[in-house]
C-alpha cells in the first residue's frame, strides 16, 4: 500500500520532477539543468510552492527567465511577459 503523501501529485509538469515533501510542500526540479548563462540571469532549477497551480506559475517564471537569458546570449531582444517582442525603435512599445 502506498501512503498518499509519498505519491507526487498528478498531473506532473513536463520537463520537471514534482516532489511532495513530508510536510506537504510541493517542489519541482528541472530534469535538464539550465545553462550557466540562464542560471546567472536568475533561472532556478528547483522551486517550491504551496499549491500545484502556484508551482506551475513558478516553473513558468523560471522558463521565461531562461528564455530571456538565451535570447540575450544570442543577441536577440527578449520577450515580454505577454510573449511579444519589444521594439527597440518604438521605445519598448510594440505598435
Amino acid at each position: 500500500m502506498t501512503h498518499p503523501r509519498t505519491t507526487p501529485p498528478a498531473p506532473v509538469i513536463p520537463g520537471w520532477r514534482v516532489i511532495l515533501s513530508d510536510r506537504g510542500r510541493l517542489w519541482a526540479s528541472r530534469v535538464v539543468p539550465f545553462t550557466d548563462s540562464q542560471f546567472d540571469l536568475g533561472a532556478e532549477r528547483t522551486v517550491d510552492a504551496d499549491t500545484l497551480d502556484d508551482l506551475r506559475a513558478e516553473v513558468d517564471r523560471q522558463e521565461t527567465t531562461a528564455d530571456r537569458a538565451a535570447a540575450q546570449a544570442a543577441g536577440q531582444v527578449p520577450r515580454q511577459a505577454t510573449g511579444q517582442a519589444t521594439s527597440q525603435t518604438t521605445g519598448g512599445v510594440t505598435p
